[in-house]
């Protein structure tokens, strides 16, 4: 069997959807900031003196391009990549790959987000609330810094592949077009690593999770300047999302199963996805509260609180019911568990969580994040950008497990799709 054979299909409709995602994507942030702001508030649909201000922003790189801001993202990667190195952590094995490797991953993740709060808590101690004002009212300088720093990066890995190399360089599935700008986007080696430092699995977890903490925590000191108070609708939004971050790092585990680490090449759609899309548009709703505050009443904050609550554990519970399965079926908790086996050997859920929906995990993530942008309130709806675009993501994410399983299984997964007819909702899609 051919180690990198050539990619047969192309996402995003090839290099021209590629170029078009890369587009759009650097677009958004820039006009959900120029649009969205403390100076002309968050309005759709937008105006043409609206469209004009945000032109005339772009137009005037000297407000946003900052060798400072970009030498403090410079510093604030290296600090992780130095803790990635250097904190103890269990060594885990991930999935065989296809030539039969096994790589070894750190679980240290949970330990750099104690040592980079011990460290924002020394700050803090040293300079006051400086240092966080500074990060929130230069958000979009480091946002900038963040594209050039990832775009940077997906090059050089796009480059880096063609190394010569002792034993062959494993390429993704997707990333063997031939096609530079699509294989530079896509991602065309599947591990690209710098001695033991895997920048993907890297970059999945350190910079852009633990940034989008330290953003949303500046964006609530910045409230608190200007207002004396954090709202209640601050926390509302940023208690699920710290919750969010630490339980992606508590469970680092299981990011080894997922597409993007198993599948999916390491090229500038995760580059700039992992350190620039997650912490700057995810914070959107801390942002916007910081300089337009809600304040929701008891009621409202106890409906939006149980939101949250009850689709977190939809997600975690879910997801945790997965893993366990396929760490041990014969477990305690989940040996009572009906599945079916495949032709290939696998086991499919066919009762608990994975029996009532296929993606029941997705629909307790949806309505987490749905919970973050109601406590935003209704004046625009600019800051439920996040909900909906999670919901494309879920979206795309469901039609290539659903191929992926369908080509894997074949008559087995008709036969799992007519035990579990939910996609996302039981009884209902």
């Amino acid at each position: 069997m051919q180690l990198n054979p050539p990619t047969v299909h192309r996402d995003f409709f090839g290099a021209p959807g590629a170029l078009a995602v890369m587009v759009g994507t650097v677009s958004v942030v820039f006009t959900w900031y120029f649009a969205c702001n403390e100076t002309v508030g968050c309005q759709l649909p937008l105006t043409g003196p609206q469209w004009a201000r945000v032109a005339d922003g772009v137009r005037d790189y000297s407000g946003y391009l900052s060798p400072r801001a970009l030498l403090y993202y410079v510093l604030w990667w290296a600090w992780l990549a130095l803790l990635y190195f250097v904190l103890p952590g269990a060594r885990v094995s991930g999935v065989r790959l296809r030539d039969g490797r096994q790589l070894v991953y750190p679980l240290n993740g949970l330990a750099s987000l104690g040592a980079t709060l011990a460290a924002t808590a020394a700050v803090a101690a040293g300079y006051g609330r400086a240092p966080f004002l500074w990060i929130a009212d230069h958000y979009f300088q480091l946002a900038v810094a963040s594209m050039l720093f990832a775009t940077a990066q997906a090059l050089f890995v796009y480059l880096y592949s063609f190394r010569r190399a002792a034993s062959p360089v494993m390429l993704a599935l997707a990333g063997n077009s031939g096609n530079p700008l699509y294989d530079f986007f896509i991602g065309r080696e599947l591990n690209p690593r710098i001695g033991r430092l895997d920048l993907k699995y890297f970059c999945e977890l350190r910079p852009g999770i633990m940034g989008w903490m330290l953003l949303n925590a500046s964006f609530a000191v910045k409230q608190h300047a200007q207002f004396g108070r954090v709202s209640n609708s601050m926390w509302l939004a940023i208690v699920p999302q710290l919750a969010y971050c630490v339980d992606t790092l508590l469970f680092e585990r299981n990011v080894l199963t997922t597409m993007d680490i198993v599948t999916d090449g390491f090229g500038w759609m995760l580059s700039f996805g992992d350190l620039t899309w997650v912490p700057f548009m995810y914070s959107l709703q801390a942002r916007f509260l910081a300089f337009r505050p809600v304040h929701h009443s008891a009621p409202a904050t106890l409906l939006i609180a149980l939101l949250a609550a009850t689709s977190f554990l939809v997600f975690r519970l879910s997801n945790s019911e997965k893993n366990a399965f396929r760490t041990d079926p014969d477990a305690p908790r989940v040996r009572h568990l009906r599945y079916i086996t495949t032709e290939s050997g696998s086991r499919l859920l066919v009762s608990g969580w994975w029996g009532m929906a296929r993606h029941i995990n997705y629909t307790g993530d949806w309505f987490y994040g749905l919970a973050q942008c109601l406590a935003t309130g209704f004046e625009t709806p600019m800051t439920y950008f996040f909900s909906a675009y999670f919901l494309v993501l879920l979206l795309h994410r469901n039609y290539r497990d659903e191929c992926k399983c369908r080509a894997k299984y074949k008559k087995d997964w008709v036969r799992y799709c007519e035990l579990v007819p939910y996609l996302f909702i039981p009884y209902l899609i």
